[in-house]
C-alpha cells in the first residue's frame, strides 16, 4: 500500500484529484467508482475546476457509485444519487446515463442487488475505486461482520453509521436503517483503490489500518489483499498512528 501524508482536507482533497485526473488522461473512458458523504466532497470540488480549469472530460468516462439508501428515490434530497448529482454530475461534461447508482426503491431488493453486480462486471469493475474510511472501518456501507467474499447486497446499518450520517437528515430517526452497497468482493476488483481519511475521528480507525492484520471484525482491513491501494491521511487523521512510531 502506498501511504500519502498531507496537511490537511483541502490537501487531501487536491492530491486525490490529481490522482483521479491522471486516471482519466491515461484513459478517457476510465470507469470510475465514486463514494459519498462528507470525506470525498473536496475532492469532487476539485473535479469540477479540473473541468472549468484543466480541460480534463468525463464525455466518455462512466461511474459506479458505492452504495444507495434503501427506501430512498432518486429525487429525495438525500439520496446518495441526489448527492452525486448535486455536488458533481451536473457541474462536469458526463453523460447521466452513465452514471449509475443503485435504486433504493427497488422491490425485491435481493434483485438489484443481483442487476448491479451483474452491471458491475459488464461495464467495469472501475479503474479506479474511491473510497471514505469509516470511524469503525466500514468501506461502503460494509459494516463490521462483512465477509470478504460478499458482493453487492443489503445491509441493516449499524448505529455508529446512522449515527455519523445523521447530520445529514433532520434528526436520527429519519435516517434508514438499511442500504444497498457494493460488497468486499466488489471492490476489490477494482484495478486501484484510492482511500482517503481526515480529520481527529478518523485517526484510531487510521493507526488500525495501518497497523496491518486484516480481521472482518474491520471491514477496511481487507484492502492489505489488494496490489494497488493508496491511503491519502491528513496530519489529524495520522496522528495516532505518527504518536505510535515516535
Amino acid at each position: 500500500m502506498k501511504l500519502i501524508r498531507v496537511e490537511n482536507y483541502e490537501e487531501m482533497s487536491s492530491s486525490a484529484a490529481r490522482l483521479v485526473e491522471q486516471q482519466i488522461l491515461d484513459n478517457s473512458r476510465s470507469v470510475l467508482g465514486l463514494a459519498t458523504g462528507s470525506t470525498p466532497l473536496g475532492l469532487y470540488e476539485q473535479l469540477i475546476r479540473g473541468v472549468q480549469e484543466r480541460n480534463i472530460s468525463y464525455k466518455q468516462v462512466q461511474t459506479i457509485s458505492l452504495d444507495e439508501y434503501c427506501g430512498l428515490s432518486a429525487a429525495h434530497p438525500n439520496s446518495y444519487r441526489y448527492f452525486m448529482n448535486e455536488h458533481l454530475f451536473q457541474h462536469i461534461d458526463i453523460q447521466l446515463d452513465n452514471t449509475h447508482i443503485p435504486d433504493g426503491t427497488a422491490s425485491p431488493v435481493e434483485d438489484e442487488c443481483r442487476r448491479y453486480e451483474a452491471l458491475i462486471d459488464r461495464i467495469g469493475p472501475p479503474h479506479l475505486q474511491i473510497l471514505g474510511l469509516g470511524t469503525n472501518g466500514h468501506i461502503g456501507f460494509n459494516e463490521p461482520g462483512t465477509p470478504e467474499a460478499s458482493v453487492t447486497h443489503c445491509v441493516k446499518l449499524e448505529e455508529s453509521t446512522r449515527k455519523s450520517n445523521a447530520r445529514f437528515f433532520s434528526d436520527l430517526n429519519s435516517v434508514p436503517t438499511h442500504a444497498i452497497t457494493m460488497g468486499i468482493q466488489s471492490i476489490l476488483k477494482s484495478e486501484q483503490i484510492l482511500v482517503l481519511a481526515s480529520g481527529k475521528k478518523k485517526a484510531p480507525a487510521v493507526k488500525r489500518f495501518l497497523a496491518g492484520g486484516v480481521s472482518e471484525d474491520f471491514p477496511v482491513s481487507f484492502l492489505w489483499k489488494h496490489p494497488h491501494v493508496t491511503l491519502i491521511v491528513d496530519k489529524e487523521a495520522y496522528s495516532l498512528a505518527a504518536a505510535e512510531k515516535e
